[in-house]
């Protein structure tokens, strides 16, 4: 089984997780800066005088594809430990299986396109 593991989370954790990742020995991941909301919709601030409506606001995207339900539970617990404030807009993380992985290079697909 592979699994596809997404954390979206504050940008002032991204080293946090990242250090977190590395501990447990999770080696493969991608970051993308993006921006977003969730319940919360932003927050309103004054600019120049003039209240301004933030509704988007910056996060960091982590992608990592584990092996295995075990390796899914383990990078899971520390993106949690790792990105936790405990207030409004820490983040969320999804978990879903893929259906195949393919190394370019190689030409090797599954299991053996993550090692």
């Amino acid at each position: 089984m592979i699994i596809k593991v997404e954390a979206i989370v504050r940008e002032d954790k991204f080293e946090d997780v990242k250090d977190a990742l590395a501990q447990i020995e999770v080696n493969g991941l991608t970051v993308s800066q993006v921006m977003g909301c969730g319940k919360s919709k932003g927050y309103t601030e004054i600019v120049r005088g003039s209240e301004v409506e933030i509704s988007l606001l910056p996060k960091i995207k982590f992608e990592i594809v584990v092996s295995s339900e075990e390796w899914e539970r383990k990078t899971i617990e520390a993106i949690k430990k790792a990105a936790c404030t405990g207030n409004v807009g820490d983040g969320k993380i999804f978990s879903y299986d893929l259906r195949t992985v393919t190394r370019i290079r190689t030409s090797e697909s599954g299991y053996d396109a993550l090692n």
